[in-house]
């Protein structure tokens, strides 16, 4: 009986010592597929960070404050790939801090392919509107430029058409019964005859007719009325003058030289002036 007792108990405890080698052996399976699947999560989770890095090293920027902060958030993603390597798979609550730390770091990326594109998109609007504003600026200059040119060119033309001209300027020679003569020895004074043309453009009012005659030595002949004028800055003595009346319709001026002795033969120049310019000149015989 007492055999028969021991053999059941032995038999009891070989089938303990089996159900704990079960149990043992089942707790060992489940940790080593634990284990197993935390290191391929550590894996993923690496690998993972490495894309992340990855894609923050193909970003690139013309702005200086993102490049900045890209730089930082690439130093974050290599130090936290360092610590994933260092942690153990088993230490899942480490694990989903870093699985947080990624999705922050992808967040923070996403926000820099916005703004980067945005600064982009903007940057080449500037620049657009930059060129064409330099466009406009130089099609303005080129407008401003032609009118400036033409404007100078109707000033010169309006100043060319304001100028007083003359025709038919002529002299002739008078003896002391107020006859013409061509004799040298009997002219007492010369007559310049000239008439100014018709023109609206020009002033109206008084213009002061300025005549100088030469002798055929090439002296000009002056008396005590003679007074000295300027045309183009240039200052000329003239051997007598007149003032007249112009209101832009045709004039005819007659001017008297007297008190002038010695008359010579030969060829007398005449040249008629206003202080605008030459009007003109003729010569003259005597003999």
């Amino acid at each position: 009986m007492e055999e028969k007792n021991l053999k059941t108990v032995m038999y009891v405890m070989i089938a303990v010592a089996v159900l704990l080698a079960g149990a043992l052996a089942y707790i060992w399976w489940e940790k080593s597929s634990l284990v197993n699947e935390l290191t391929i999560d550590k894996q993923e989770l690496t690998q993972q960070m490495i894309d992340l890095q990855n894609d923050y090293a193909s970003l690139s920027s013309d702005y200086e404050s993102i490049n900045s902060q890209l730089d930082s958030s690439r130093e974050e993603v290599s130090q936290l790939i360092e610590r994933i390597k260092k942690t153990d798979a088993a230490n899942r609550s480490k694990m989903r801090q870093y699985e947080k730390e990624l999705g922050t770091l992808r967040s923070i990326m996403r926000n820099y392919i916005v703004q980067i594109d945005s600064l982009n998109t903007l940057n080449k609007k500037l620049t657009a509107d930059a060129a064409a504003a330099r466009r406009e600026a130089a099609e303005s200059r080129r407008q401003s430029e032609e009118l400036s040119k033409t404007v100078e060119s109707l000033s010169g033309q309006v100043a060319a058409g304001s100028v007083i001209k003359a025709r038919g300027l002529r002299m002739e020679a008078y003896n002391a019964s107020d006859k013409p003569t061509d004799r040298s020895s009997r002219v007492v004074r010369l007559l310049a005859n000239l008439s100014l043309v018709e023109n609206d453009l020009a002033p109206k009012g008084p213009v002061r007719i300025y005549i100088r005659v030469k002798g055929p030595d090439g002296i000009l002949l002056t008396n005590g009325t003679q007074r000295t004028f300027e045309v183009d800055g240039e200052p000329l003595i003239c051997s007598a003058s007149r003032e007249v009346d112009y209101q832009g319709k045709e004039l005819d001026v007659a001017i008297y030289l007297n008190d002038i002795t010695g008359y010579v033969k030969g060829i007398y120049t005449l040249e008629a002036y206003t202080s605008q310019g030459k009007l003109g000149e003729a010569e003259m015989m005597l003999r």
